[in-house]
């Protein structure tokens, strides 16, 4: 009995000290191109009233409820969201916007877990093409260290921004507005 409690022990004092032994922070970044500058594409994520045109989670719940605060714009707009399992709860702020160069959100879940991240966009022009960049970086508790063993977030979460940034593109592209 005792060499199985030992064993067991063992297990977990190794499972805790790789997963402290993980990074503190993580970033997600996909990038994609788009055919217009970047005055046609900025509006359509510096107004969360467009986001639910383009948003791969507004699609995974048909049925979320969604609220806006602040500003209608910009600096201080606010978009809060309660949704289903694949979505869950939070809200978004707009802190800095940077008119065709970037935009940065504070972003915080509420379900199925509580988190503080940053996203932010950034719009490169280069030709005739806007180079799209959405990020999200944050720290890394011992849930989301433990976690990240078994499941890649970046390939998760990474899927979800590249559906989003391929929406984004089609609306902008299609919309005749080049």
């Amino acid at each position: 009995m005792l060499p199985i409690f030992l064993a067991f022990a063992f297990i977990a004092i190794l499972f805790i000290v790789v997963v402290a032994g993980r990074p503190d922070k993580f970033i997600v970044t996909r990038s994609t191109q788009i055919s217009a500058p970047p005055e046609k594409v900025f509006p359509h994520v510096n107004d969360f009233h467009k986001w639910e045109a383009w948003s791969p989670w507004a699609k995974m719940d048909p049925a979320c409820k969604y609220s806006y605060s602040g500003t209608a714009a910009g600096v201080g707009a606010g978009f809060a969201w309660d949704g289903n399992k694949k979505v869950g709860a939070g809200g978004m702020t707009i802190t800095e916007s940077a008119p065709n160069d970037l935009i940065r959100i504070k972003l915080e879940f509420l379900k199925p877990f509580k988190a503080t991240n940053t996203a932010e966009f950034t719009f490169k022009f280069a030709g005739n093409q806007t180079a799209v960049t959405w990020t999200m970086s944050g720290k890394n508790n011992f849930f989301f260290k433990a976690f990240g063993l078994f499941m890649n977030c970046d390939d998760m979460i990474g899927k979800d921004f590249a559906k989003g940034l391929a929406a984004i593109k089609s609306a902008v592209e299609t919309s005749g507005n080049n």
